[in-house]
């Protein structure tokens, strides 16, 4: 399928905005869906990308028994130690890079949807994307969802939600909009299906 017949749509929202069901939806109708969130944790996994130059950077301490990235000794190395994120990033980002451009490369689909947490805050993502769609939700809603399924306090996803972008910026960014304040799965399914029927899926 020629390149120019390839709608490249960025999929983003806030936690716990139902972004992940959204994605899988629109696979299920035939698209594409690429994980920039499931690519990144895959390189710091047992036999992980990533893992050797983590390893030769940060040492061996930094490394599980089965070969995977500590992630909390990592977490708070970073927290005192600020460049240690830039070094981490310059080490997993370019393996998620080419990951994601690998997929895209062996699409067939008229349509590759690019799962990105953070696509509003990244100063790259936008020029690579046709169109974006973003999954609204109150506030609230997005509270109760996540102590719902992770079990955390509203302090701690508060936390989450603050070092996200605003919902206003993210709106603004937004080509297509699904508003996804409800609990209802069906109409969900009926907001998807309408956007994809717009889509050509």
């Amino acid at each position: 399928m020629g390149s120019t017949a390839v709608m490249r749509l960025g999929l983003t929202g806030g936690i716990g905005s139902g972004k992940s069901t959204v994605g899988a939806l629109l696979r299920q109708r035939g698209a594409t869906l690429i994980d920039a969130d499931a690519i990144s944790r895959a390189t710091t996994q047992a036999a992980g990308s990533a893992m050797p130059a983590i390893e030769a950077q940060f040492g061996a301490e930094f490394v599980t028994a089965d070969g995977a990235l500590d992630r909390q000794r990592m977490r708070e190395h970073v927290f005192t130690h600020p460049t240690a994120r830039q070094t981490l990033e310059a080490i997993v980002h370019p393996l998620v890079g080419a990951e994601i451009r690998r997929q895209a490369h062996a699409s067939t689909s008229s349509c590759i949807v690019f799962d990105v947490p953070l696509l509003v805050e990244s100063a790259h993502w936008r020029h690579q994307l046709d169109q974006v769609l973003v999954v609204d939700c109150t506030v609230d809603t997005q509270l109760r969802r996540v102590a719902a399924r992770n079990g955390w306090d509203p302090s701690t996803t508060q936390a989450i939600i603050q070092a996200q972008a605003p919902r206003a910026r993210r709106l603004a960014a937004a080509d297509w909009v699904i508003f996804n304040d409800g609990d209802k799965l069906e109409h969900l399914q009926n907001l998807v299906k309408r956007l994809a029927d717009r889509l050509g899926l």
